[in-house]
């Protein structure tokens, strides 16, 4: 049978440094949220990614995301679909090691919940 993860919000996934990429429609999400224009948004929170095929979010000095404040995301209710993704949609290796999500068996035939 599948295992789906149950997320606990231990917020392990945003103190790891990573890339979190955009989409054009996250970026005007986000902007939206935090109430500032889509080019302030790029130039405060956003860096080109490596691979120069897009922008990804910028990380606090410790590798942490750079909406993550304590425990809380400050822009939870627009997040970034990989950071809803995660850890089902999409992982990284050892990721068990940090994150509290709790596995569970899944029939094949139900979806995960939302």
């Amino acid at each position: 049978m599948p295992i789906f993860y149950d997320c606990q919000r231990c917020t392990a996934c945003c103190r790891w440094p990573g890339q979190v990429k955009l989409t054009e429609a996250e970026i005007t999400a986000l902007a939206a949220h935090l109430e500032i224009s889509e080019f302030d948004f790029i130039q405060r929170y956003t860096r080109l990614r490596p691979d120069r095929r897009g922008l990804a979010l910028t990380e606090q000095p410790d590798g942490a995301c750079v909406f993550l404040d304590g425990r809380d995301c400050r822009v939870q209710p627009v997040k970034p679909q990989q950071c809803r993704d995660f850890p089902n949609g999409w992982r990284f290796e050892g990721f068990e090691k940090f994150c509290r999500a709790v596995p569970r068996e899944a029939a094949e035939s139900a979806s995960p919940p939302a």
